[in-house]
């Protein structure tokens, strides 16, 4: 791991009703960890939750974030959610370019660079998603793959990317139901040829953090690698007490 504070967040996805992130949160906020030097929480709500979540958090160290948002400050774009609303709801971070906005929405490497440099431009912390398939990573493609949708999310903004954005390496073969987590090693070796990718286009490298099939049991060895800046966590965070109790594996502190 790094030497900077580890980065451990949650994505909800398509679950927990206003009620029930407002719990989460106000549960997270009283923890240990909500303004903690060990480890840099972040919880990212569906869309209807933001704000109260943010809220709630509001004078804490965690960062709220949105799971997706259009390029575009506003417009005729039916259903979609600018950057401009994401902030006024309090969000400091965005989601972009998981797999399954890529497999069921139709983005494609160049709709998130347009999005990267949009978050930018607004002050949000860009959280650009990156994977392989299980045949791209059968077939040996794994790093081509990584290489190419890590240079084209940041293609548009270069430089700028530095200290303003980070990456999520989550293969497709990881995520989800029946999902197997990469081996520390190879999580590990990935992310050192991210940061060099990185650091050819933004001048820079850009912390790289680990999500797939995370939960309480290989965290902690997934966040040991050096070249792991933390982790992004599905459903085995999706629980509060859970969710503390993993950050506090990962800070090396028992949960309070």
């Amino acid at each position: 791991m790094s030497a900077a504070a580890p980065w451990v967040g949650t994505s909800w996805k398509m679950h927990k009703t206003r009620a029930e992130a407002r719990a989460f949160a106000a549960a997270l906020g009283r923890s240990a960890y909500a303004n903690s030097k060990a480890v840099r929480p972040f919880v990212i709500p569906a869309f209807p939750s933001i704000a109260t979540v943010a809220g709630v958090l509001a004078g804490t160290s965690v960062v709220v974030g949105a799971q997706n948002m259009h390029w575009e400050e506003d417009g005729a774009w039916t259903g979609e959610v600018s950057p401009l609303m994401i902030k006024d709801c309090g969000a400091e971070l965005v989601e972009l370019g998981h797999s399954e906005r890529r497999a069921f929405f139709n983005e494609t490497d160049e709709t998130v660079a347009l999005k990267v440099e949009t978050a930018l431009r607004h002050g949000l912390i860009a959280l650009i998603c990156v994977g392989d398939t299980k045949d791209e990573y059968e077939a040996g493609a794994t790093g081509e793959v990584l290489a190419r949708q890590t240079r084209r999310a940041l293609s548009r903004v270069g430089r700028r990317a530095k200290g303003r954005a980070l990456l999520a390496y989550e293969p497709v073969w990881s995520i989800g139901d029946g999902g197997v987590p990469a081996s520390p090693d190879f999580a590990d070796e990935q992310h050192h040829r991210l940061k060099a990718v990185a650091a050819d286009v933004a001048g820079a490298e850009l912390p790289v953090i680990y999500g797939g099939s995370v939960n309480r049991e290989n965290c902690r060895d997934l966040a040991r690698q050096p070249h792991v800046d933390g982790l992004f966590i599905g459903r085995a965070a999706w629980d509060a007490a859970d969710f503390i109790d993993i950050l506090a594996r990962v800070a090396g502190a028992p949960a309070t």
